[in-house]
Protein backbone atom coordinates (compact mmCIF):
# COMPACT_ATOMS: atom_id res chain seq x y z
CA UNK A 1 0.00 0.00 0.00
CA UNK A 2 2.28 2.78 -1.36
CA UNK A 3 -0.26 5.73 0.00
CA UNK A 4 -0.54 9.31 -1.25
CA UNK A 5 2.34 11.50 0.51
CA UNK A 6 0.82 13.33 3.25
CA UNK A 7 3.68 14.69 5.77
CA UNK A 8 1.11 17.15 8.20
CA UNK A 9 -0.15 14.73 10.43
CA UNK A 10 -1.31 10.50 10.96
CA UNK A 11 -4.95 9.09 11.30
CA UNK A 12 -6.38 5.88 10.82
CA UNK A 13 -8.66 5.19 8.52
CA UNK A 14 -11.85 3.19 8.78
CA UNK A 15 -13.07 1.17 6.00
CA UNK A 16 -15.99 -0.89 6.27
CA UNK A 17 -16.22 -3.87 3.71
CA UNK A 18 -18.98 -6.09 2.18
CA UNK A 19 -17.57 -7.82 -0.94
CA UNK A 20 -15.13 -4.81 -2.03
CA UNK A 21 -12.49 -6.97 -3.90
CA UNK A 22 -12.63 -5.32 -7.33
CA UNK A 23 -12.90 -1.76 -5.34
CA UNK A 24 -9.75 -2.17 -2.82
CA UNK A 25 -6.59 -1.75 -4.76
CA UNK A 26 -7.74 1.85 -5.72
CA UNK A 27 -8.73 2.62 -2.10
CA UNK A 28 -5.70 1.46 -0.25
CA UNK A 29 -3.66 2.96 -3.20
CA UNK A 30 -5.39 6.57 -2.22
CA UNK A 31 -4.42 5.95 1.51
CA UNK A 32 -2.17 8.95 2.69
CA UNK A 33 0.87 7.41 3.30
CA UNK A 34 1.96 7.16 6.85
CA UNK A 35 -1.45 6.45 7.90
CA UNK A 36 -3.54 3.47 8.70
CA UNK A 37 -6.31 1.81 7.02
CA UNK A 38 -8.78 -0.05 8.69
CA UNK A 39 -10.48 -2.36 6.79
CA UNK A 40 -13.75 -3.82 8.26
CA UNK A 41 -14.63 -7.04 6.89
CA UNK A 42 -18.10 -7.68 7.47
CA UNK A 43 -19.18 -10.77 6.09
CA UNK A 44 -17.26 -10.65 2.44
CA UNK A 45 -17.42 -13.95 0.48
CA UNK A 46 -15.23 -12.17 -1.73
CA UNK A 47 -11.57 -12.72 -0.52
CA UNK A 48 -11.77 -9.15 0.34
CA UNK A 49 -9.85 -9.75 3.77
CA UNK A 50 -7.14 -11.55 2.53
CA UNK A 51 -6.92 -8.90 -0.86
CA UNK A 52 -6.76 -5.85 1.79
CA UNK A 53 -4.46 -7.35 4.42
CA UNK A 54 -1.93 -8.07 1.29
CA UNK A 55 -2.28 -4.86 -0.08
CA UNK A 56 -1.05 -3.91 3.82
CA UNK A 57 -4.26 -2.84 5.52
CA UNK A 58 -5.11 -4.09 8.85
CA UNK A 59 -8.09 -6.43 8.84
CA UNK A 60 -10.65 -6.26 11.57
CA UNK A 61 -13.90 -8.94 11.17
CA UNK A 62 -16.99 -7.86 12.40
CA UNK A 63 -19.50 -10.91 11.96
CA UNK A 64 -22.77 -8.71 12.78
CA UNK A 65 -23.97 -7.36 9.81
CA UNK A 66 -24.62 -4.00 9.55
CA UNK A 67 -23.09 -0.71 8.46
CA UNK A 68 -23.10 0.85 11.99
CA UNK A 69 -21.38 -2.84 13.44
CA UNK A 70 -18.63 -2.30 10.66
CA UNK A 71 -18.21 1.25 11.69
CA UNK A 72 -17.86 0.77 15.65
CA UNK A 73 -15.83 -2.16 15.23
CA UNK A 74 -13.23 -0.21 13.42
CA UNK A 75 -14.05 2.42 15.67
CA UNK A 76 -13.03 0.67 18.54
CA UNK A 77 -9.65 -1.18 16.80
CA UNK A 78 -8.18 2.29 15.85
CA UNK A 79 -5.46 3.71 17.72
CA UNK A 80 -4.35 7.08 16.21
CA UNK A 81 -5.77 10.58 18.14
CA UNK A 82 -7.21 11.36 14.58
CA UNK A 83 -10.24 9.09 13.05
CA UNK A 84 -11.66 8.95 9.67
CA UNK A 85 -14.19 7.34 8.08
CA UNK A 86 -14.46 6.57 4.07
CA UNK A 87 -16.68 4.44 1.94
CA UNK A 88 -14.58 1.44 0.64
CA UNK A 89 -16.50 0.91 -2.84
CA UNK A 90 -14.45 4.02 -4.52
CA UNK A 91 -16.87 6.31 -4.97
CA UNK A 92 -14.98 8.73 -2.60
CA UNK A 93 -11.24 9.46 -2.53
CA UNK A 94 -9.43 8.59 0.88
CA UNK A 95 -6.71 10.80 -0.79
CA UNK A 96 -8.91 13.89 0.32
CA UNK A 97 -9.37 13.33 3.77
CA UNK A 98 -6.11 15.43 4.74
CA UNK A 99 -8.26 18.49 4.27
CA UNK A 100 -10.93 16.86 6.08
CA UNK A 101 -8.94 15.79 8.78
CA UNK A 102 -7.02 19.29 9.05
CA UNK A 103 -9.68 21.68 10.86
CA UNK A 104 -9.63 18.99 13.84
CA UNK A 105 -6.17 18.97 13.79
CA UNK A 106 -6.36 22.14 14.26
CA UNK A 107 -9.02 22.69 17.39
CA UNK A 108 -11.27 24.96 14.48
CA UNK A 109 -14.27 21.96 14.25
CA UNK A 110 -15.13 19.17 16.44
CA UNK A 111 -16.42 16.95 13.01
CA UNK A 112 -16.41 17.45 9.43
CA UNK A 113 -18.03 15.94 6.78
CA UNK A 114 -18.10 15.17 3.07
CA UNK A 115 -20.70 16.40 1.45
CA UNK A 116 -20.79 14.75 -1.91
CA UNK A 117 -20.96 16.24 -5.00
CA UNK A 118 -21.77 14.21 -7.66
CA UNK A 119 -19.51 13.65 -11.02
CA UNK A 120 -19.65 11.02 -13.53
CA UNK A 121 -22.93 9.24 -14.74
CA UNK A 122 -24.92 6.82 -12.09
CA UNK A 123 -22.80 8.47 -9.42
CA UNK A 124 -25.79 9.12 -7.06
CA UNK A 125 -29.07 7.59 -8.45
CA UNK A 126 -32.34 9.64 -7.65
CA UNK A 127 -33.90 7.54 -4.93
CA UNK A 128 -30.78 7.74 -2.67
CA UNK A 129 -30.70 11.27 -3.53
CA UNK A 130 -34.03 12.23 -2.41
CA UNK A 131 -33.63 10.16 0.43
CA UNK A 132 -30.30 11.64 1.73
CA UNK A 133 -33.01 14.90 0.84
CA UNK A 134 -35.53 14.35 2.90
CA UNK A 135 -33.06 13.40 6.20
CA UNK A 136 -30.89 15.90 5.89
CA UNK A 137 -34.13 18.13 6.27
CA UNK A 138 -35.07 16.17 9.29
CA UNK A 139 -31.60 16.35 10.65
CA UNK A 140 -31.32 20.31 9.99
CA UNK A 141 -34.64 20.63 12.55
CA UNK A 142 -33.56 17.97 14.80
CA UNK A 143 -30.04 20.03 15.19
CA UNK A 144 -30.23 23.40 14.13
CA UNK A 145 -26.80 22.81 11.99
CA UNK A 146 -26.81 23.55 8.57
CA UNK A 147 -25.50 20.34 6.79
CA UNK A 148 -26.83 19.40 3.52
CA UNK A 149 -25.33 15.91 3.30
CA UNK A 150 -25.00 12.83 5.58
CA UNK A 151 -21.33 11.90 3.82
CA UNK A 152 -20.02 8.61 4.61
CA UNK A 153 -16.27 10.56 4.51
CA UNK A 154 -15.92 12.42 7.80
CA UNK A 155 -13.60 13.01 10.49
CA UNK A 156 -12.94 13.38 14.59
CA UNK A 157 -10.98 12.31 17.07
CA UNK A 158 -11.09 9.09 18.25
CA UNK A 159 -11.88 9.62 21.90
CA UNK A 160 -14.81 11.98 21.13
CA UNK A 161 -16.41 9.61 19.31
CA UNK A 162 -16.16 6.82 21.92
CA UNK A 163 -17.61 9.45 24.30
CA UNK A 164 -20.45 9.67 21.99
CA UNK A 165 -21.50 6.13 23.15
CA UNK A 166 -23.32 5.25 19.95
CA UNK A 167 -25.81 2.53 20.04
CA UNK A 168 -27.09 2.33 16.74
CA UNK A 169 -25.12 -0.32 14.64
CA UNK A 170 -27.51 -0.63 11.24
CA UNK A 171 -27.99 2.10 9.04
CA UNK A 172 -28.45 5.52 11.45
CA UNK A 173 -25.12 4.94 12.66
CA UNK A 174 -23.69 7.96 10.91
CA UNK A 175 -26.91 10.16 11.54
CA UNK A 176 -26.70 8.99 15.31
CA UNK A 177 -23.17 10.23 15.33
CA UNK A 178 -24.41 13.93 14.05
CA UNK A 179 -26.92 14.15 16.25
CA UNK A 180 -25.37 13.02 19.01
CA UNK A 181 -22.29 15.40 18.35
CA UNK A 182 -24.63 18.14 18.00
CA UNK A 183 -26.20 17.71 21.58
CA UNK A 184 -22.97 17.74 23.07
CA UNK A 185 -22.35 20.82 21.57
CA UNK A 186 -19.56 19.84 19.05
CA UNK A 187 -18.89 22.45 15.99
CA UNK A 188 -19.58 20.24 12.97
CA UNK A 189 -18.60 21.17 9.61
CA UNK A 190 -18.93 20.22 5.88
CA UNK A 191 -16.34 20.35 3.00
CA UNK A 192 -17.45 19.38 -0.65
CA UNK A 193 -16.21 16.47 -2.07
CA UNK A 194 -16.00 14.54 -5.17
CA UNK A 195 -18.47 11.61 -5.16
CA UNK A 196 -17.68 9.02 -8.25
CA UNK A 197 -19.59 6.09 -9.10
CA UNK A 198 -19.06 2.94 -7.13
CA UNK A 199 -17.14 0.27 -7.93
CA UNK A 200 -19.82 -2.58 -7.91
CA UNK A 201 -23.07 -3.02 -6.54
CA UNK A 202 -24.45 -1.03 -3.63
CA UNK A 203 -25.75 -2.93 -0.53
CA UNK A 204 -27.56 0.55 1.09
CA UNK A 205 -28.88 2.68 -1.71
CA UNK A 206 -28.34 0.78 -4.77
CA UNK A 207 -32.33 0.16 -4.74
CA UNK A 208 -35.05 1.96 -4.22
CA UNK A 209 -35.82 -1.20 -1.27
CA UNK A 210 -32.31 -0.23 0.05
CA UNK A 211 -32.79 3.32 0.29
CA UNK A 212 -35.98 3.03 2.17
CA UNK A 213 -34.39 0.61 4.67
CA UNK A 214 -31.50 2.84 5.18
CA UNK A 215 -34.19 5.85 5.37
CA UNK A 216 -36.37 4.41 8.29
CA UNK A 217 -33.16 3.21 10.40
CA UNK A 218 -32.07 7.06 9.83
CA UNK A 219 -35.52 7.96 10.86
CA UNK A 220 -36.01 6.18 14.21
CA UNK A 221 -32.45 7.82 15.37
CA UNK A 222 -33.95 11.25 14.35
CA UNK A 223 -37.37 10.43 16.97
CA UNK A 224 -34.92 9.25 19.47
CA UNK A 225 -34.98 11.81 22.56
CA UNK A 226 -31.55 14.04 23.06
CA UNK A 227 -29.14 11.81 24.63
CA UNK A 228 -28.55 13.06 28.51
CA UNK A 229 -24.81 12.61 28.97
CA UNK A 230 -22.26 15.10 27.69
CA UNK A 231 -19.81 14.11 25.72
CA UNK A 232 -17.14 16.81 24.94
CA UNK A 233 -14.59 16.65 21.57
CA UNK A 234 -12.45 19.04 23.44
Amino acid sequence: MKGVTDSTTSADVVLPCLDEAAALPWVLGRIPAGWRAVVVDNGSADGSADLARSLGATVVHEPRRGFGAACHAGLLACEADLVCFCDCDASLDPALLPALVAPVRDGTADLVLGRRRPEGRGAWPLHARLGNLALSRMLRRRTRLDLRDLGPMRAARREALLALELTDRRNGYPLEMVVRAADAGWRVTETDVPYRPRTGTSKVTGTWRGTWHAVRDMSAVLRAPAAGAEATAR
